[in-house]
């Protein structure tokens, strides 16, 4: 019988063969354990026990339902630990090891200070906020994130009035992440913002996910998120973080300028080189389902759109 693929699915979103079955085996050994509190690795990868994190609900958060745990934590990007969907899942639990931690914060700053996670976890109060998640590769999910608004973190450290940018430095260690063998992109993996998307309220250092802490292969033990911007832009396993009065180079824009935009504010009208991202999957849908439009700014526009008045989106992507 020959299978035709339906005109608006994009390539992006055909998972290989082998990929799918790899999958499939990994949500069979029961990754949808992190329902209580567990995180099978499968054959590859030890069991992590995930502690309870609780955060107040949020006003900022969507009403829409969240994407169910198990598609999150085994369907990720985490190039560190390999480029495949499932890679992080079956080798980040029992590789990566998240005590002790510490993250540098220095640069255009007048208190430049190393914070231990456990001082990071009590410096302002958790919340949780449910937001949209949207991939540069076209497909959509509904996360409910657990943290504080990075400016709690950024206010500690007094940045001085030339610092226009902050960049974040993640976790690379080759004994931990086999995807660093891979020269995809010039490691460490860095990301930036500038400094007013960094303390815009909905931006949130995040250390927690659908009631417990980060899962390994979703950044424990902290990362930041960025609701508007696609999911790359969300930097994962932060060690640094640094302010710059010029814009850092950043991973993936030094690894394929045409593809990945510094800013990368989610966009319709701005396709991506090699597919449209006027419309989405929503992972967990059956892939003929109707696509979702894409929303301007991942449907944060309302309280993010002034930060960019009078740029051009297209060019500055």
């Amino acid at each position: 019988m020959l299978i035709r693929r339906s005109p608006d699915v994009a390539p992006s979103e055909i998972t290989p063969e082998a990929v799918f079955r790899r999958r499939r085996a990994l949500l069979r050994a029961g990754v949808a354990g992190i329902a209580t509190g567990a995180l099978p690795g499968g054959s590859r990868a030890q069991p992590t026990a995930l502690s309870p994190l609780a955060g107040r609900s949020s006003t900022l958060s969507t009403m829409e339902k969240p994407t169910p745990a198990s598609l999150v934590t085994s369907y990720c990007n985490f190039y560190e630990f390999g480029t495949a969907k499932d890679d992080p899942a079956l080798y980040a639990p029992g590789r990566l090891k998240t005590r002790p931690w510490s993250v540098r914060v220095e640069g255009e700053v007048k208190t430049p200070r190393a914070f231990d996670i456990g001082d990071l976890l009590k410096l302002a109060p958790m919340e949780e906020r449910v937001y949209r998640l949207r991939c540069v590769e076209a497909w959509s999910a509904v996360v409910p994130w657990i943290g504080y608004p990075l400016s709690e973190l950024i206010r500690r450290v007094e940045p001085k009035g030339n610092a226009k940018f902050v960049e974040f430095t993640t976790l690379a260690d080759p004994k931990q992440m086999p995807g660093l063998d891979s020269p995809v992109i010039d490691w460490p993996y860095t990301e930036g913002l500038r400094i007013d998307e960094a303390m815009h309220p909905l931006t949130l250092l995040t250390f927690g996910m659908y009631g417990h802490i980060l899962p390994a292969q979703n950044g424990a033990p902290l990362r930041v998120v960025v609701p508007w911007k696609y999911g790359f832009k969300s930097a994962k396993s932060i060690v640094r973080i640094r302010f710059l009065e010029k814009e850092p180079e950043t991973a993936w824009h030094k690894a394929n300028p045409s593809e990945f935009g510094f800013y990368s504010n989610v966009n319709p009208e701005r396709d991506h080189p090699r597919w449209s991202q006027k419309s989405e999957r929503r992972l967990g849908e059956a892939i003929f389902n109707r696509r979702r439009p894409t929303l301007p700014f991942n449907g944060y526009a309302e309280r993010v759109a002034s930060l960019y008045a009078g740029m051009d989106l297209l060019r500055y992507y």
